[in-house]
């Protein structure tokens, strides 16, 4: 597949109109409907349902614009990183992140480099762990946040100056607000709970996830925490993410305290260019 040809299938994709399209590209419409329909003969898909007045992506369709964004944006990215001049300090930055407090390291770092840089650019996005591994490694992302244990042998790690404490966000007007601290056996079995979708077996350790009622998962704390503010269950997380002053909800730390640990984390054997080795090199210093 052309990558000049998937762009013009995302613009297709994003305005719902051929001609809408092509007018956004500066090229005629029947040249973009006859790129689009080789791009479906060569796939055996049809990528698009035609409608009276617009298009819809078929399920193929969507699966094929999730992927043709990621391969544009690598495209871009290793573009960038070629014509770039290997010892001008200068570039973007791209990092994947957990929700963590944590993430002030690496955004205070970021800011100590830019003042004597300052033709850098930081660009974080959110995931969790599964989604951060697949961006690091196909190098969409150049650098994650990560919570827990690191497979050092895929990748090199910073542990970060900062561990979160688990425990739950709920409704102010539930009477488990009242508690200074939350014993998982004894104060969740009855309740329904929301828990992040990486979790698997235990709530925290020696703690079974078989032992409560699980009304749903996330990946995103945010939308979760909609959720507790709903009043579907008690949202299992992590300290600070959400702010909960002036809200309808409050977060209670899990007793015994437990903590997560963070990392930041980057490919093994990969020749970083000079911009992103500065910024290890300063988020390295200010963790230690």
């Amino acid at each position: 597949m052309d990558l000049r040809v998937l762009s013009y299938f995302l613009a297709v994709a994003r305005e719902e109109s051929f001609s809408k399209a092509a007018a956004a590209i500066h090229i005629s419409q029947p040249t973009l409907s006859r790129q689009i329909a080789d791009l479906e003969e060569e796939l055996g898909k049809k990528l698009f349902v035609r409608g009276a007045r617009s298009l819809t992506l078929t399920d193929e369709g969507q699966i094929l614009k999730k992927r043709a964004q990621e391969l544009i944006s690598l495209a871009e990215k290793t573009e960038s990183e070629i014509r770039g001049d290997m010892h001008e300090v200068s570039g973007n930055i791209y990092i994947g992140a957990g929700e963590t407090y944590g993430i002030h390291t690496v955004t205070q770092a970021f800011r100590n480099l830019r003042e004597t840089y300052p033709d850098i650019y930081l660009h974080i996005s959110s995931g969790d762990g599964r989604d951060l591994a697949w961006q690091l490694d196909n190098g969409l992302i150049d650098l994650a946040v990560i919570f827990g244990n690191v497979d050092h042998s895929r990748y090199e790690s910073i542990p970060l100056p900062f561990e979160d404490r688990l425990g739950i966000y709920i409704r102010r007007d539930d009477p488990l607000a009242e508690k200074k601290q939350i014993f998982p056996k004894k104060d969740l079995s009855d309740r329904p709970i929301i828990i992040n979708r990486e979790s698997s077996g235990d709530l925290i350790p020696g703690v079974s996830l078989h032992l409560f009622r699980i009304a749903g998962t996330y990946n995103l704390l945010y939308n979760a925490s909609l959720m507790a503010e709903d009043g579907i269950g008690c949202v299992v997380g992590l300290e600070h993410i959400i702010h909960t002053e002036g809200t309808d909800l409050v977060f209670i730390p899990f007793a015994p305290e437990y903590t997560m640990h963070t990392h930041l984390i980057y490919k093994k054997f990969q020749a970083e260019p000079r911009h992103i080795t500065l910024l290890i090199d300063e988020i390295r210093r200010m963790a230690e």
